[in-house]
C-alpha cells in the first residue's frame, strides 16, 4: 500500500466574501450586545441577517474585517461560525434583485439566502447571498455584466 501525501486542488479563482455566523439566545438585548462590542473598533457592519428560532438566533453579519470580529467574538465567548458569501452591487434601477436572480436561475444556482449590505468604496447598494454553487454563480454573474466584490473591495 502507498503512502503518498494526498494531493488537494489548487484554490478557487474567486473566493467568496466572509460572513461571521454568531449564536446567540433569543432574548432581549442579543444583537445590541454584538453592536456594542462592535463598536469600540473601528469595524463597519456592512449587512445583517438574524434567523430567529425559539431558543436560539443566529446573527449572519457582514463586515469590513472579519479577521478582528472573530477575535472580538472568541473574546466575548459568542458561538460563531464562518461562511462565504457573495456580495454583488445592485445595478440602478428598481429591478436589481431580480436581474441577479434570473442570472443565477439561468446558471442553475440555488440561492440559500440574501440579505442587502452596503459595501464598496463607494458605499453602494448589494446583495449578500449564500449559494450552493460560488464559482458556477461568479462566472454567471461576471458574464451577465454584474460586479462582484472581493473580501478586500468591502
Amino acid at each position: 500500500m502507498s503512502l503518498k501525501p494526498f494531493e488537494t486542488a489548487h484554490g478557487a479563482e474567486f473566493h467568496g466574501c466572509r460572513q461571521l455566523n454568531i449564536f446567540l439566545e433569543n432574548r432581549l438585548g442579543q444583537l445590541l450586545r454584538v453592536t456594542k462590542l462592535l463598536e469600540a473598533e473601528p469595524i463597519r457592519i456592512l449587512g445583517l441577517s438574524i434567523e430567529g428560532k425559539v431558543d436560539c438566533a443566529i446573527l449572519r453579519i457582514l463586515v469590513n474585517d472579519p479577521e478582528a470580529t472573530r477575535e472580538l467574538c472568541h473574546a466575548a465567548g459568542l458561538a460563531h461560525t464562518e461562511s462565504e458569501v457573495l456580495v454583488v452591487q445592485l445595478p440602478p434601477g428598481k429591478r436589481g434583485i431580480m436581474t441577479i436572480s434570473a442570472a443565477l436561475i439561468a446558471a442553475e444556482v440555488n440561492i440559500n439566502y440574501a440579505y442587502t449590505a452596503w459595501a464598496g468604496a463607494e458605499q453602494r447598494p448589494c446583495l449578500a447571498i449564500q449559494v450552493d454553487n460560488l464559482p458556477l454563480a461568479v462566472r454567471a454573474l461576471v458574464e451577465k455584466g454584474f460586479r462582484v466584490l472581493a473580501q478586500d473591495e468591502l
